[in-house]
């Protein structure tokens, strides 16, 4: 029999609930870690079942009156659903998908399975409406409920606290992350696994609440609404996948160096794959080690905090890095640790104090959420973005910086700014409602920042940043027209490039 050992430390019960020895089958609840690999939680059930020689039941449902549910988040998730299905549908367990058709018409599912289950397992995830959710789930579940953290490579509760730099947190994180990175999980849950088959599911249950159908998926994954039109948006592990080779085997080369330039994305396009957790930060990790030829041995011997030079690999590679562990996992750190990481309390005392100073500053433009909503500005470089998001669901990761601070100077009020700004990314960007998309609407007002000079109106001493500097240091004119067919903005003159020896 496989050995499945799961580290402890990304392990935490939510209920006093005993295990049911009488129960029919271990219950893994897939709600945030969304894939049939590289996946601590399934490890975990797959461990359970193991030892206590029960069958493994996997449910992951989909409600239809969360915050912000969209016809566009529907499709994404049916996509890895769908995906889950095809590559669980040989292996020794019972999946059983279930989307709610309209609200409230899965009350009760979970409840039914877990009134069978000997031990339910479930995924951790620290922002949205989930970790209330898990609570009140583990008050009514009858047997032992865990939940497993396989948000990042460095455990959450590996941290004792918030902390208020990128660079205080990558310094912490070179001193602890090197005993973690030999323990990922597993890439075949399965590998070399025989679990008791289950005869059947009760007829209460199925027949109830019956499970997404091929028809169902194929409907599901057909349609599409006039703000869910673009192939980007296409879901699941097998489209995280594909993105993520196409990254590491042509685009990694150059994302130091593109990665910003709008008309020259170099971004791996990873982060709402990330969000509804059909990839692993762990699978991405070892692509990039595979394709950098790494190994541990390869770690500088101190940690410095420093964004290069730590992890010994080339310079394009360690940029990446620090973008998709250091600040991904430094959104999880703050969510983990505050409860009110989407408020206006949580920004720093510097940053709070000088926008309140400046708060009654004269805007030139106030623009009301419809407004922006519908890309009805004078700035033909924020509507262009604006535009991209409402249409693909996604914003060039440079212009997403740009686009919170216009808004900030655009509003009434540094709190009516962030309102908005949490309103438009999480209706609209499949990566929104997540620990990383709102470290970046409130970097836009001072989170992990520092304070600038010279003060200015609105801004304070917080970082101030403009569309025409911008359109100054960017290529960004053929951006433009793409998402504001018709207009036209003064191109910046292209660099010649040196010829590659």
């Amino acid at each position: 029999m496989a050995t499945r050992c799961v580290p402890e430390i990304r392990i935490h019960a939510c209920n006093n609930a005993p295990v049911r020895s009488e129960g029919d089958f271990v219950l893994y609840w897939m709600i945030a870690v969304r894939r049939a690999s590289w996946n601590f939680s399934l490890d975990r059930a797959v461990e359970w079942a193991q030892r206590l020689s029960k069958p493994l039941v996997i449910l992951e449902a989909l409600r239809a009156d969360y915050p912000w549910a969209s016809a566009r988040i529907e499709r994404f998730v049916a996509a890895g659903m769908w995906d889950n299905a095809r590559s669980l549908d040989q292996k020794s367990v019972v999946y059983y998908p279930y989307i709610e058709m309209f609200p409230g018409e899965g009350k009760g599912l979970l409840e039914a399975f877990a009134s069978r289950a000997v031990v339910v397992v479930t995924d951790e995830f620290p922002c949205f409406f989930l970790p209330r959710m898990v609570a009140a789930a583990a008050g009514k579940i009858p047997a032992l409920m865990e939940q497993v953290d396989g948000n990042g490579l460095l455990p959450m509760c590996a941290a004792d606290h918030a902390f208020p730099t990128a660079y205080a947190f990558r310094r912490f994180l070179q001193k602890r992350l090197p005993e973690h990175l030999l323990a990922p999980p597993r890439g075949n849950s399965f590998e070399e696994v025989h679990l008791p088959a289950l005869n059947g599911l009760p007829r209460e249950i199925t027949t109830r609440w019956p499970k997404v159908t091929p028809q169902r998926f194929a409907t599901l994954l057909e349609e599409k609404t006039v703000e869910d039109d673009a192939s980007e948006s296409a879901g699941g592990s097998d489209a995280g996948q594909k993105r993520l080779r196409q990254f590491v085997s042509s685009k990694l080369v150059e994302y130091e160096s593109s990665r910003n330039e709008p008309e020259l994305d170099a971004s791996s396009g990873l982060s709402p794959y990330l969000h509804f957790g059909h990839i692993s930060p762990h699978q991405i990790f070892a692509e990039v080690a595979k394709q950098q030829q790494w190994s541990p041995e390869h770690l500088a011997l101190r940690a410095t905090g420093s964004r290069t030079g730590w992890w010994g690999m080339s310079t394009t590679a360690e940029a990446f890095l620090d973008q998709v562990v250091t600040w991904r996992e430094l959104g999880f750190n703050m969510c983990h640790q505050r409860s009110d990481y989407d408020q206006y309390k949580s920004l720093p005392d510097w940053a709070r104090k000088t926008l309140k100073i400046h708060q009654d500053d004269r805007r030139a433009y106030n623009y009301s959420l419809p407004e922006l909503e519908r890309a009805a500005t004078h700035d033909p470089l924020w509507n262009a973005a604006q535009t991209q998001l409402v249409a693909e669901g996604s914003m060039q990761n440079y212009l997403r910086m740009l686009w919170g601070k216009k808004i900030i100077e655009w509003t009434s009020s540094p709190r009516k700014a962030l309102a908005v700004m949490i309103e438009l990314n999480n209706r609209y960007a499949l990566d929104g409602r997540d620990p990383n998309s709102y470290s970046g609407i409130f970097w836009c007002l001072g989170r992990y920042d520092r304070p600038w000079g010279p003060e200015r109106p609105i801004f304070g001493k917080v970082r101030y940043m403009s569309s025409e500097n911008t359109a100054r240091k960017m290529h960004v004119s053929r951006y433009v027209c793409k998402y504001q067919p018709g207009l036209q903005i003064e191109p910046k003159p292209r660099r010649a490039r040196k010829a590659r020896p």
